[in-house]
């Protein structure tokens, strides 16, 4: 009878459905792949890579907003003849020396277990061939290639997972723009690009049969049944495992049909017990529906948050895409990237690590070295990290800065200033006869005395190692 009522509980959980609300979305469990993984790459990669010049956001300081910037205005007259645009830049988009396989490399020697790329930002652009972005895709024109589907399978085949940044909205789609002078009261953007574009992006066949017979349980697929689709075999599965939605502020949640899709997303879909989604699906939204929350580009909570939450950072400080004019003195250092990662993983977060690739498909040097020592550093210290949850206190002021994560019955305390005596005071943990002290990199117990009766150690470091990280894992067990 215990066995029968197990299953009969394990299959009227997984048969239960979500509906296309908040309330019922937001209680779906986040698949636990993340939450262990921690620590990610973001990949910023477009048209607007060509330019390279000031940001990501170059097209509309140049040509969107009113006024428009005048430095991208001037770089504009000085470079390019008067009557050149922004779609002339797509064919130096060529990808000529972009290797998914050397990117997936780099990416698993960063020691991170998830990569996010951009299958389309704010221009447009869909690094893929998407049949609702006729010639404004990376197979119609610029690489004619497909790097969303190249990307993908070199990650995964490096056993890391694999997610999709996707801008809601377009800049200058002229559906878009006819929605959004309407008040956003109509949706021929939504209905005829955005949705149908998410399906194929997600799906590799999405046919007409499929969507009328589905409507019953995705209402918001009735209005794609009459769309002549491009047959299934014309396109690849790229099944993310992540959708980084991002371009959503302008426009309810309720415009873009989001939770219709999120819906779907989490009943019916290919992905739907593994896909993991973020915050940015409606104005409104951030910091309070979706799997997990972003809140802001950078987002810093200061004290341990209740939701689970991640932090995008990028090691170019001025510009999420690649920028040839950039400068050391405007990017992250090692030391600072680590210690931002431990504080985000301390207060329960993932980090999400952002590099511009260049136009013809490189990594920069500067930010494969980045990745490269954010590897070496996890490759000693990783044990502190992965699967790791926040401890009772995440952080003490003591001697000196300290962060704490904790796994299993060990408490890792992580030091993030070289000290300048070998003894490290650690106030919170409470100590008994069986505590042990150790370092991580070497496995010799550490000497330590408490510092009170119901509390607090003293412990005798060894000779550090040098560390361009400049942060080390001091791991107690035994200790409360």
């Amino acid at each position: 009878m215990l066995t029968l009522a197990t299953l009969v509980f394990f299959a009227s959980h997984a048969a239960a459905r979500y509906t296309a609300d908040w309330t019922s979305l937001d209680s779906r469990p986040l698949p636990t792949w993340y939450d262990e993984a921690k620590v990610g790459i973001f990949v910023h990669w477009g048209v607007f890579s060509v330019p390279a010049f000031e940001s990501e956001w170059f097209w509309w300081r140049w040509q969107g907003q009113q006024p428009p910037e005048q430095i991208c205005v001037d770089y504009m007259k000085k470079n390019y003849p008067p009557d050149f645009t922004y779609p002339d830049f797509a064919p130096g988009f060529h990808a000529q020396f972009f290797n998914p396989g050397d990117w997936a490399d780099i990416f698993k020697a960063s020691g991170a277990k998830y990569v996010v790329l951009t299958a389309k930002h704010h221009e447009g652009f869909t690094n893929w061939g998407s049949p609702f972005s006729w010639n404004w895709n990376s197979v119609d024109t610029g690489p004619h290639r497909d790097l969303v589907g190249e990307l993908g399978e070199a990650v995964r085949n490096r056993s890391l997972h694999y997610g999709l940044y996707n801008s809601l909205y377009e800049w200058f789609n002229p559906l878009y723009l006819i929605d959004k002078k309407n008040g956003f009261k109509s949706q021929q953007y939504v209905t005829n690009k955005l949705l149908p574009e998410l399906f194929k992006m997600v799906v590799r066949c999405v046919s007409k049969h499929f969507l009328c017979r589905s409507q019953d349980q995705t209402g918001f697929l009735l209005t794609l049944c009459d769309k002549q689709l491009l047959p299934c075999a014309s396109f690849p599965r790229y099944e993310p495992e992540l959708i980084w939605s991002d371009g959503d502020w302008e426009a309810p949640d309720s415009y873009w049909n989001s939770t219709q899709f999120l819906a779907w997303l989490y009943n019916d879909s290919p992905v739907k017990d593994t896909i993991v989604t973020n915050d940015r699906w409606g104005a409104g939204c951030y910091c309070k529906h979706g799997g997990y929350y972003n809140c802001e580009d950078k987002y810093t909570p200061g004290q341990l948050p209740k939701h689970k939450w991640e932090k995008c950072q990028s090691v170019d400080k001025q510009s999420w895409g690649y920028r040839r004019n950039m400068k050391t003195s405007e990017l992250m250092d090692l030391p600072t990237i680590i210690k931002d990662l431990v504080e985000t993983v301390a207060l329960g977060g993932n980090y999400l690590l952002n590099v511009g690739p260049t136009p013809d498909g490189m990594i920069p040097v500067v930010f494969e070295e980045r990745l490269r020592g954010i590897g070496a550093w996890l490759d000693v210290n990783g044990e502190a990290i992965y699967g790791s949850k926040p401890w009772r206190i995440q952080r003490e002021n003591a001697s000196l800065p300290v962060w704490y994560t904790s796994k299993g019955k060990s408490v890792y305390a992580f030091i993030t200033a070289k000290p300048s005596k070998p003894l490290v005071e650690l106030l919170e943990p409470k100590t008994s006869t069986a505590t042990k002290v150790t370092i991580l990199g070497n496995t010799n117990p550490l000497s330590w005395a408490p510092v009170r009766p119901n509390g607090g150690l003293v412990v005798l470091l060894p000779e550090l190692p040098q560390s361009p990280s400049q942060v080390w894992t001091i791991k107690l067990d035994g200790v409360q």
